[in-house]
């Protein structure tokens, strides 16, 4: 996932998306002469680490505030003189000029923002709560000032005139887009009551993120008997024992929760008792109707975003969020998802019946529901596939992974290499950083790595920039990438499963999305795309965990160094497909229930979360009991804090993308430099700098099939 904060990304907005100014006298804010920066602060100043790798060793929880709130007075500082300019404008001296500030600013709220997604605690939480509103008031005193987009619009009208390159004629017209879709043509009573409304929208969508880590960190299950545990192997318990010391309970063994639905432990887990216990924590984590119950957060921003919509111009926030994405309609985005409906569920049901007839024969007694379904799936799957999680853990120790197989992939297709280093201050001692290099030997990159899971840490995973490639300033990229994987006992090894290996990959497609881009304007480097596109490059370089050659490298026993057996790769490629009902059906079920939520028109009457939730699934035909959604409403926090409100289906459509690439791959020769080089020339380093679309039609000859997809889904 790429982490798309609501706030940072409307900061984000705010900073590269500036104008011009012409008649209209502006109704920016007066702001103050910058304060001098005060010494004890870093900062108020750039790094002077390598790349401006942020100080993590000077940096106290009591900067942020200052820093950031400091950063919005320069900003709108540096957008006035620009909007005051006599001349008259240019792209120059409005467009570029807009793209060059806000340099504190960004630089503060990069790093405050990925620590309360990965380290927060009570103060970071308070700050970010505190300045949710002032985020949003900062954003909309330059989108919603006539001044500034009269001069945006002069330049927008002579776009066709002005001789700009492709790259600059972008950048104008999201300039410009921004402005709109922020509200800019709206009448002044108008414009009040969105301000008001984005100020509490991202309000509530701080609250909602820090209630949810609450709830998570607050519902796990804790076990007096360590026989209730049985099934587990001997890490997994004494990491669950380590967890209930850190909780005050030693003695103790806490099954924590990770952000899914279904959580890990269930397909281990030979208690049903304790399985449904686990699972009824994992969906009931926030509706406990306690500080930490998210539903009534939820009712109140889905009011608020449908109101919204309706401001600026859209029956409803669905059809204003993906307007300007690739799919262009929430109908588009509907088709996607349930023309695969059918196929999905007749799947899922098919693989339930399965299910049912081991639980059948050995004389449970019981309908298996969604609570025993990972645990005997994975008896299905050993007695058809003969492979079970188990055997191939071992094979998969996290450095070896990493190094053996996402950096080997990385080098194989476009030449880089990865080197560690420890001279670099990390944020949390699990941290680890490296520096990346180009093919010529050249610093391409920095890399943060954040593997662990840990009560400070929001659930899922993510990659985000710390610095953006500028191609104005030359700086290049410093990207992190966040998982939540198990923390093995100490003196243990870390051992993921498969899917944790797939993520490993997948959140490395990102970063190299962000350390591969070669713009000159930082409002379109890298990820800096529409959502269903830039889950493209990280779904598609997952593929390469299971190419013969990459996996070969890395899938190695943790202690004896053997190389996997043959026949046992043989089993995880034919198991591939296994079980993808319920996961389609899973992911389907969460996509449509973002996309129910979001087509609700203003003026609809408050909406109980769990009787829409249910209608909802109903309406679209994935009410499946023993197939819950991979979220639920009250802990989805893709959609209420984490900026893909409507864009959830993004993951599907970007699928589409990600197959038909790789079924170019494979017809070109597969895994080789030539083949690399031309993904990271066509698609890897062009941002969002021209027409998506165009650009990936260039890159394949013709339009995107969605035949690969389904076929690697087993629904074909």
């Amino acid at each position: 996932m790429l982490r798309t904060l609501l706030l940072s990304s409307a900061i984000a907005l705010a900073l590269t998306a500036c104008g011009d100014r012409t008649a209209p006298e502006s109704t920016m804010p007066a702001t103050e002469t910058a304060t001098a920066a005060p010494a004890e602060n870093a900062l108020f100043t750039a790094s002077t680490l390598p790349f401006q790798a942020p100080p993590f060793d000077k940096l106290k929880d009591a900067d942020y505030q200052p820093a950031i709130e400091e950063g919005m007075k320069q900003h709108l500082a540096e957008i006035r003189k620009i909007a005051d300019n006599p001349e008259a404008p240019t792209f120059e001296n409005t467009i570029e000029a807009m793209e060059r500030s806000g340099e504190l600013l960004t630089r503060s709220v990069n790093v405050f923002f990925m620590l309360t997604g990965a380290n927060t605690n009570e103060t970071l939480q308070g700050v970010e709560e505190a300045l949710a509103p002032k985020l949003a008031e900062h954003s909309d005193a330059i989108h919603l000032d006539p001044a500034l987009f009269a001069r945006v619009k002069t330049l927008y009208d002579q776009r066709d005139t002005l001789g700009l390159d492709a790259e600059q004629r972008t950048v104008l017209e999201h300039t410009h887009d921004g402005f709109v879709r922020a509200g800019a043509l709206l009448n002044d009573a108008d414009k009040a009551e969105l301000r008001k409304l984005n100020a509490e929208s991202s309000t509530l969508s701080t609250a909602f993120g820090n209630k949810l880590l609450a709830a998570s960190n607050a519902g796990g299950v804790f076990v007096t008997d360590v026989a209730e545990l049985d099934g587990l192997d001997a890490g997994a318990i004494a990491a669950a024992a380590d967890a209930a010391k850190a909780a005050g309970k030693d003695g103790q063994w806490l099954l924590t929760l990770q952000n899914t639905t279904q959580q890990p432990v269930l397909a281990s887990l030979k208690n049903r008792s304790l399985r449904e216990r686990v699972l009824a924590a994992s969906t009931g984590r926030a509706e406990k109707g306690d500080a930490n119950d998210t539903r009534a957060t939820i009712q109140r921003l889905a009011e608020l975003r449908a109101r919204q919509a309706q401001l600026l111009g859209y029956p409803n926030y669905a059809a204003y969020s993906i307007a300007d994405q690739m799919a262009k309609t929430p109908e588009a985005a509907l088709k996607l998802l349930t023309d695969t409906v059918p196929a999905a569920t007749a799947r899922a049901r098919a693989e339930l019946a399965k299910i049912q007839g081991v639980v059948d024969a050995q004389n449970g007694g019981f309908t298996a529901g969604a609570a025993d379904w990972d645990f005997y799936a994975e008896q299905v799957r050993k007695a058809e596939f003969d492979l079970d999680e188990s055997q191939i853990k071992p094979y998969f120790e996290l450095d070896r992974v990493l190094n053996d197989g996402v950096f080997f992939a990385a080098n194989q297709l476009y030449g880089i290499t990865a080197k560690e280093r420890k001279d670099i201050p990390v944020y949390h001692p699990d941290v680890r950083v490296f520096d990346i290099f180009d093919a010529d030997g050249k610093q391409l990159a920095l890399f943060y790595l954040d593997p662990f899971k840990r009560d400070s840490k929001q659930g899922g995973a993510w990659m985000g920039n710390f610095v953006e490639q500028n191609g104005l300033t030359g700086t290049i990229p410093v990207v992190y990438n966040v998982e939540n994987f198990t923390k093995p006992a100490a003196g243990q090894p870390a051992l993921l499963s498969f899917d944790d290996v797939t993520t490993l990959f997948h959140e490395f497609g990102h970063a190299l999305h962000g350390f591969f881009s070669k713009t000159k304007y930082p409002s379109v480097a890298g990820t800096n795309t529409p959502r269903d596109f830039v889950e493209f490059p990280s779904q598609f370089n997952e593929h390469w965990a299971l190419d013969p050659k990459v996996f070969a490298n890395y899938a190695k026993h943790y202690q004896t160094g053997e190389a996997m057996p043959q026949a046992l790769v043989d089993k995880i490629v034919t198991a591939r497909t296994f079980n993808q009902g319920y996961a389609t059906t899973e992911y389907l079920s969460a996509a449509l229930l973002d996309l129910a939520w979001h087509t609700l028109p203003a003026g609809e009457a408050k909406q109980d979360v769990d009787a829409f939730e249910k209608q909802a699934l109903e309406k679209y035909k994935v009410d499946l009991a023993a197939v819950p959604p991979r979220y639920r409403t009250s802990y989805f926090s893709h959609i209420w804090g984490g900026g893909y409100a409507a864009g959830y289906y993004a993951y599907f459509g970007a699928e589409v993308l990600d197959h038909d690439a790789f079924q170019w791959f494979r017809e070109n020769g597969g895994l080789t430099r030539e083949n690399g080089q031309i993904f990271r020339d066509k698609i890897l380093s062009i941002g969002h700098s021209r027409d998506l679309k165009v650009a990936y039609r260039e890159f394949r000859g013709k339009e995107p099939s969605v035949e690969p997809l389904l076929e690697h889904r087993g629904l074909k």
